[in-house]
């Protein structure tokens, strides 16, 4: 399904995602590498055995970017013009390598653009879901939304 249209979006709509993604160790090694995170904790099981999670976590940007990802697809594939702010962004619960991450949007306001006769923006609030339920990630962002041409 593509993205939906500005006008297609309104506020308390849910979706929840039907893509699905398992984590792995490879993830989260590339992720911390490419972003130069040379965090222990994201890195080194050794050290990570010495924690109270006793594993590495999951890198928690890669899982913000995960969570937003996997929403793409029903919401803003093709459709948007670009990510205007991310705000009140937590990770209540780590994530570990062989999670399997799913996603739920709502929309939280809808509101047109004063400055792109085009193109409006919606707020969405994001959540990331473990396989056991347990939210492991909440943010809220604003997204500048093309209007449906015509």
């Amino acid at each position: 399904m593509a993205g939906r249209w500005f006008e297609q979006f309104e506020v308390g709509q849910t979706f929840d995602h039907e893509i699905r993604r398992t984590v792995t160790e490879s993830d989260n090694m590339w992720f911390s590498n490419a972003t130069c995170n040379p965090a222990a904790i994201h890195i080194d099981a050794e050290y990570c055995k010495g924690t109270e999670f006793g594993q590495p976590l999951v890198n928690s940007i890669f899982t913000l970017g995960l969570v937003i990802g996997l929403s793409v697809q029903e919401t803003t594939l093709g459709t948007t013009v670009a990510n205007l702010g991310m705000t009140d962004t937590r990770f209540p619960k780590p994530v570990f390598a062989g999670d399997t991450i799913r996603s739920r949007t709502t929309v939280k306001d809808v509101r047109e653009s004063k400055s792109r006769p085009n193109a409006g923006i919606v707020t969405f609030l994001h959540q990331g879901l473990n396989q056991r339920g347990e939210e492991v990630c909440v943010c809220t962002r604003q997204a500048l939304m093309l209007r449906k041409p015509g």
